[in-house]
């Protein structure tokens, strides 16, 4: 049988539908930043109560992803990458929609849990699936174009946010996943995944077997260190900007403006790094650079609250997001690290748990302010250091895996 691995030219359907469902992902995952303080307003909370339910929310939110994220890769490399795209679409689509009509803390908390669930599931199966689809050498421009697409989805919730009220972005978002789904599903799937499955001696989809040898956990968790500082910088320091300038007497700080300025900055990194990664035909070396780009903004962020306003925190969220746009690279990169066996197990839940580790910063960030007595810029200055380590030495030890063939299974 032919391979369907033959598109040399990233303008084909699978891209199409793999990059327009993660411009709605990107929207609906990054609506609640820019919504929080509105909603949370109208539904009766101010000051330092706010901020902290904020938070929650947050991490409630990453936490339905980190799990979403491991389910969603299980059953993609089982039953089929397009199955769970748009299976993804409809759960987060139905949550937002129900999102619009909140009227407690309680209801928000749950349906943000849920929301997180279903959003896992987009990118880590449409990376695969256009991956799988592609020659070996041109992969990476389709990958460019989901990336950027998603850049731009979130600077459209960046947008929505200013322009629209909270409830009504919440219809609009569960209705753009909506529309999605008449998009066909029927031929989508790649004869990769139609070999693996024909051969029942492969094992597929097993979440475990990413951790029972050690070369391959240690290969996993590089990718998921990767990613962290991408989420660092948007759910903890963009995010919260406003509230981390009032604890320095700062004003005059917009987080709509932060917000788009950083996702218009992540949308044109996702097409430069990519580009960049073809150019020189490395992921890895692209990778480093686009991330030491985005630590020294970083620490010049920091900078800001103790030597004020001699930078614009509009122009540092954008060069910060530029800096964080080698997600593009980062998705690739996991998905070719992996057999067809565990791609989408591994590229959904490492993407997921990198999105998702800040249900495990956000409670560190908080318990570093109220048990220790850190300020919260000072809290996440030292988270900062850790997740920027990690990351750095994951990517140093990476192999690299540019033009890799993909059509390969992990053995046991």
């Amino acid at each position: 049988m032919q391979s369907n691995a033959s598109h040399s030219s990233p303008f084909n359907r699978a891209v199409l539908i793999a990059g327009l469902g993660f411009f709605v992902d990107a929207f609906d995952l990054l609506l609640f930043n820019v919504l929080r303080i509105p909603s949370l307003s109208e539904l009766g909370f101010s000051g330092a109560e706010l901020t902290r339910n904020g938070e929650t929310l947050l991490a409630i939110q990453m936490a339905g992803m980190m799990l979403g994220g491991i389910g969603s890769g299980i059953l993609a490399d089982r039953f089929g990458r397009a199955s769970v795209l748009f299976g993804s679409i409809l759960l987060y689509s139905l949550a937002n929609l129900a999102n619009a009509f909140v009227s407690s803390y309680d209801m928000y908390a749950v349906l943000r849990f849920v929301a997180g669930l279903g959003l896992a599931g987009e990118l880590g199966a449409g990376i695969a699936m256009v991956g799988e689809r592609m020659h070996a050498e041109k992969r990476g421009l389709g990958t460019i174009l989901v990336a950027t697409l998603g850049g731009l989805g979130a600077v459209a919730a960046g947008l929505s946010g200013d322009l629209l009220h909270w409830r009504t972005a919440y219809i609009v978002a569960g209705v753009m996943g909506l529309l999605l789904l008449l998009l066909r599903v029927k031929g989508l799937e790649t004869e990769l995944f139609h070999q693996a499955r024909k051969n029942a001696s492969i094992r597929r989809g097993n979440f475990f077997d990413l951790f029972r040898k050690k070369e391959r956990r240690n290969r996993f968790m590089r990718c998921v260190f990767a990613g962290m500082p991408i989420w660092y910088c948007v759910g903890m320091l963009v995010s919260f900007a406003p509230d981390l300038a009032r604890e320095h007497g700062l004003t005059g700080i917009r987080l709509g403006t932060c917000f788009v300025l950083f996702q218009t900055g992540i949308a044109c990194g996702d097409l430069s790094s990519g580009l960049l990664s073809q150019y020189f035909r490395s992921r890895r070396k692209i990778m480093l650079g686009f991330m030491l780009l985005a630590l020294c903004v970083c620490v010049l962020w920091f900078a800001q609250f103790y030597i004020s306003n001699f930078l614009s925190f509009s122009l540092l969220s954008l060069f910060m997001g530029l800096g964080c746009g080698y997600l593009s690279v980062f998705v690739t990169t996991t998905s070719e690290q992996f057999g067809t066996n565990l791609r989408v197990t591994a590229t959904s839940s490492a993407t997921n748990l990198m999105r998702g580790s800040i249900a495990v910063l956000v409670p560190l960030h908080l318990f570093l302010v109220e048990s220790i007595g850190l300020s919260r810029s000072d809290s996440l200055a030292a988270i900062g250091i850790i997740v920027w380590a990690a990351a750095l030495y994951a990517v140093h030890a990476m192999n690299e895996t540019f033009g890799k063939s993909l059509d390969f299974v992990e053995q046991e």
